[in-house]
């Protein structure tokens, strides 16, 4: 199984990375900027999980995110265009931080380590976009 079901979206496995805090998975998705646009463009959203968080739920076929051992459930919330997300919320019990990768789209990672994983230089490192 390489999906991972994030902010009501699936997001495709992608590869695995070493970070200063230990590994990390990579997922990815495309998806169209804004519905509304007459001609929206094209924008990755990427996130980073801590390769321990990540457990196989066999009940929903999907990879989810846990810091306690069992799957949780994702937070009952519908999906909005990223423009109208706030960059700050809560997912599977976590806090997340969404930053941007300039024109290339935008990243979410742990809030608690978002200072080491979303700098430049990390995401440089990390060669997301």
């Amino acid at each position: 199984m390489n999906v991972l079901e994030f902010r009501q979206r699936s997001f495709q496995f992608e590869r695995i990375v070493e970070a200063r805090a230990g590994p990390y998975a990579i997922f990815s998705r495309t998806e169209t900027e804004s519905e509304r646009q007459l001609r929206p463009k094209l924008i990755r959203l990427t996130v980073l999980v801590p390769l321990p968080w990540l457990v196989y739920d066999d009940s929903a076929d999907a990879l989810r995110i846990t810091t306690k051992g069992a799957p949780r459930t994702p937070t009952e919330a519908s999906a909005v265009e990223i423009a109208a997300e706030p960059s700050e919320f809560e997912e599977a019990g976590e806090r997340w931080k969404r930053a941007a990768l300039g024109a290339a789209g935008y990243v979410y990672a742990p809030a608690e380590r978002s200072a080491e994983l979303l700098s430049v230089d990390a995401l440089a490192g990390l060669r997301l976009g």
